[in-house]
């Protein structure tokens, strides 16, 4: 770890032993050092590209818009990097891992979710479950913030979210399938899309209470003046 190697080890010390589940807390780790790394190289060539934009062409800056894309892509590198890519800190390992035999598809719907109920521990159904959705969320809800046209019919964006979720889950599963990191699961693209859906309507519901709120601000400055 470049950023969090001795944060880690500080935790590491005092709870390795003390907690069943600690190789997630140690991927969770992982996975966010390495995504510092990477966005930080993302940032740099991000804002030379923008500099270099307003030098040629005078085009200004909206700071929102970018911002939340920065926040896509880190959302997104550490997305990957806790599943497809937990294994692969630096390109060169991306040889390695495909040379090991490649792992497990299960196409059977709610099979292995159905044996982690069974299973020993009760977090592991949990994660898997839970896990899952929430971590689709920011998904959903980022379709939300950069979506131009919000006059679509609402089935259709509906659609468009799920149809998202799917594809950025199918991905995981495929490369978790080819990089042997993991088992490719019809489970988890299931609930994965879940909470792709559920980001979106957090998102609805957000833009809806924000736009209230302007609209009563209006009208409480309106009634003042008048």
């Amino acid at each position: 770890m470049i950023f969090l190697g001795p944060l880690y080890q500080l935790v590491a010390a005092h709870y390795a032993q003390r907690i069943y589940h600690f190789p997630l807390i140690r991927l969770v780790f992982y996975s966010l050092d390495k995504t510092l790394f990477y966005f930080l190289i993302f940032l740099v060539l991000r804002l030379f590209y923008l500099s270099l934009r307003h030098r040629l062409t005078k085009q200004w800056l909206f700071w929102r818009r970018e911002l939340y894309l920065w926040a896509l892509v880190f959302y997104l590198c550490l997305l990957f990097s806790l599943t497809a890519l937990r294994n692969i800190y630096w390109p060169s390992q991306l040889w390695a891992q495909l040379q090991l035999p490649h792992g497990t598809i299960n196409t059977t719907p709610f099979v292995e979710t159905w044996k982690l109920t069974r299973g020993a521990s009760k977090f592991d159904f949990l994660y898997n479950l839970y896990g899952n959705i929430l971590w689709f969320i920011p998904l959903g809800f980022s379709y939300g913030v950069r979506l131009k046209d919000n006059r679509r019919w609402l089935p259709v964006q509906f659609l468009q979210v799920y149809l998202l979720g799917v594809g950025v889950s199918l991905t995981i599963e495929m490369l978790q399938f080819l990089l042997s990191t993991g088992i490719a699961d019809i489970d988890d693209v299931t609930f994965n899309a879940l909470g792709c859906l559920v980001g979106f309507v957090v998102y609805l519901i957000w833009h809806s209470t924000r736009h209230l709120l302007s609209r009563v601000r209006q009208n409480l400055k309106h009634k003042k003046a008048c």
